[in-house]
């Protein structure tokens, strides 16, 4: 799996909250975090790759072999939905990406003015991923853990078979 997203929408907090099960004090990730989160009978090896837009460029660069593709957006920051719509629409250009199952993680609902999950499929544009991919739109709050769960299972049961 491979987890982007712009800067501060909470991929590091996500991944810890999945494979430590609490929050963890993060930093800006520079470079990228793996780990590997086992869930029911299944390990998943999760590639946390920072978000600045410095460093998006290299994302391209984990995408290979990728079986799902984990993109978390900021729900509360309405400032930058679009940028990070338009981040997603070209990562999925990405031949490398061409059969990634993509979860998408509309993070951070615990916080006042956080967008739904349907607002963020409307504001994002998500109808016009359509083609043959599998992808699913999870609400969740990585500090909590309400929804993460429920979105890797349905990541786990939509993976592309080898």
């Amino acid at each position: 799996m491979v987890m982007v997203g712009l800067d501060a929408a909470g991929k590091t907090t996500l991944l810890y909250k999945m494979k430590l099960g609490e929050v963890v004090t993060t930093l800006p990730t520079i470079g990228f975090n793996v780990e590997t989160v086992q869930w029911k009978k299944l390990n998943f090896t999760v590639w946390d790759v920072g978000g600045q837009d410095r460093i998006r460029p290299l994302w391209k660069h984990y995408f290979n072999g990728a079986m799902g593709v984990i993109f978390v957006v900021d729900s509360s920051d309405t400032a930058r939905i679009a940028e990070a719509a338009a981040e997603l629409h070209n990562l999925l250009q990405e031949p490398e990406l061409s059969r990634s199952s993509l979860l998408i993680f509309v993070n951070k609902q615990d916080l006042p003015g956080a967008h739904t999950a349907a607002e963020v499929v409307d504001r994002m544009e998500l109808r016009r991923v359509g083609g043959t991919r599998k992808w699913h739109v999870q609400a969740c709050c990585a500090v909590t853990g309400d929804g993460v769960w429920e979105g890797m299972e349905w990541l786990a049961g939509n993976l592309p078979k080898e």
